[in-house]
């Protein structure tokens, strides 16, 4: 299944990059350059610089999809197996789901600065609500009769939820990872270009402002792969966690 799913992207790989071959040779245009030329930048540049920036992209992003998991998964599965929590906190989750995010970017960086802290932050504000929503869902599609077989042979709230809410759960809580995934990245861009000198963000606009064109779309390649990466890196769990879904 890997090795299939590594053909496809190899390539979709090859037609995007054929494809912006020849966008660069029918416009010639100074601030397109052929892929040649950025791939090669590419590895020249990668372990003496890009590879700082690329490491702090993804510490970012890890860190913030590990504090949405830790909050938005009890709470979510919380909410679909206990009625009263899911009547207490569903309208304090519907009301703030659909606030953008983005828009709180000044007030977070006024109240915890400019660091590291406001960016994670950021991530999380917009991961978590995935989650929470995605597990709740997951935990209330559950079919009632599949608890008693437990429940017949006496099984508390913990081993339920053990074995039958997580796991069922699970599917939903990498679908919300893998729809939020796009939308931490482009906030992730962003919040790198204020207050850091280090980051993918802060890279790509660097090389814009120096007008240099061939490190800015090495620095968008790049974060181009790191959303790839990671995609396939909650295709690879989902496919360990999830064999039952598969029958593996």
């Amino acid at each position: 299944m890997l090795r299939k799913n590594a053909l496809k992207y190899a390539a979709v790989l090859v037609a995007l990059l054929i494809l912006w071959q020849l966008l660069s040779m029918a416009l010639k245009l100074s601030f397109l350059p052929p892929p040649a030329k950025v791939i090669v930048n590419l590895f020249i540049r990668f372990l003496p610089e890009i590879s700082v920036h690329a490491v702090y992209s993804l510490w970012r992003v890890f860190a913030g999809i590990g504090l949405s998991m830790l909050f938005g998964i009890p709470l979510g599965l919380g909410m679909g197996y206990f009625p009263r929590l899911d009547k207490f906190l569903s309208p304090v989750v519907y009301f703030t789901y659909p606030v953008p995010k983005i828009a709180l970017l000044p007030l977070v960086m006024l109240i915890f600065g400019l660091g590291e802290f406001s960016k994670i932050l950021m991530l999380t504000m917009i991961i978590v609500f995935h989650i929470i929503v995605a597990m709740r869902d997951a935990a209330l599609g559950i079919p009632k009769e599949t608890f008693y077989t437990l429940v017949s042979l006496g099984a508390g709230t913990v081993k339920i939820i053990k074995k039958i809410v997580i796991p069922a759960s699970l599917p939903g809580l990498f679908t919300s990872l893998r729809v939020s995934l796009g939308t931490a990245l482009s906030v992730l861009f962003f919040t790198e270009t204020f207050g850091t000198q280090h980051g993918m963000g802060y890279y790509i606009m660097d090389a814009w402002m120096r007008v240099d064109y061939t490190d800015m779309f090495t620095g968008i390649l790049v974060l181009s792969i790191i959303g790839l990466l990671l995609f396939i890196l909650l295709d690879v769990a989902e496919s360990t966690l999830c064999r039952w879904k598969t029958g593996g």
